[in-house]
C-alpha cells in the first residue's frame, strides 16, 4: 500500500490566494458570531436593569466608558455589515449579481456602506452625548 503524500485539502490557504469574496464570506460568519455574543451582552444589561440600582449604574458605566463605546461601535459595525451583506445573499437568492464583476462590486458596495452606516449612528451619538 503507498503512502499517501501530505498535501493541504482543497481549498487551502496555502493554494489559493484569498479573494474579496473569501474574505466577506469569513467576515459574515465572524460578525453573525460577535452579533450572537452581543446578544447576551444586551440580555445581561436588560438584567442588569431588574436587578438592582446599583448593577444598573455599574454595567452603564462600563458602557458609557471609551472602552465600551468602542466594544459598541464594534458591534454596530457587525450589526450593519452583516445586514448589508444579508440584502446581498437576498440579491443572490432572487438570481441577481452572479456576474464576476458584480460579486466584486457589491462586495465593496457592502464594506462601505457598514462603515458610512456606522460612521453616520456614532456621529449621532456622539453629538448628542458630547464625545466619548
Amino acid at each position: 500500500m503507498m503512502a499517501t503524500p501530505q498535501r493541504p485539502l482543497s481549498p487551502h490557504w496555502q493554494v489559493y490566494k484569498p479573494q474579496i469574496t473569501t474574505v466577506l464570506s469569513i467576515l459574515h460568519r465572524a460578525t453573525g458570531i460577535v452579533l450572537a455574543v452581543g446578544a447576551f451582552a444586551l440580555a445581561a444589561w436588560l438584567l442588569a436593569i431588574g436587578a438592582s440600582e446599583e448593577t444598573y449604574a455599574q454595567v452603564s458605566g462600563y458602557v458609557a466608558s471609551w472602552p465600551g463605546k468602542l466594544l459598541l461601535a464594534a458591534c454596530s459595525w457587525c450589526l450593519f455589515y452583516h445586514l448589508c451583506n444579508g440584502i446581498r445573499h437576498l440579491f443572490w437568492d432572487a438570481g441577481k449579481g452572479f456576474e464576476i464583476k458584480q460579486f466584486y462590486a457589491s462586495g465593496w458596495v457592502v464594506v462601505v456602506v457598514s462603515f458610512v452606516l456606522t460612521g453616520g449612528l456614532w456621529a449621532g451619538i456622539l453629538t448628542r452625548t458630547g464625545g466619548l
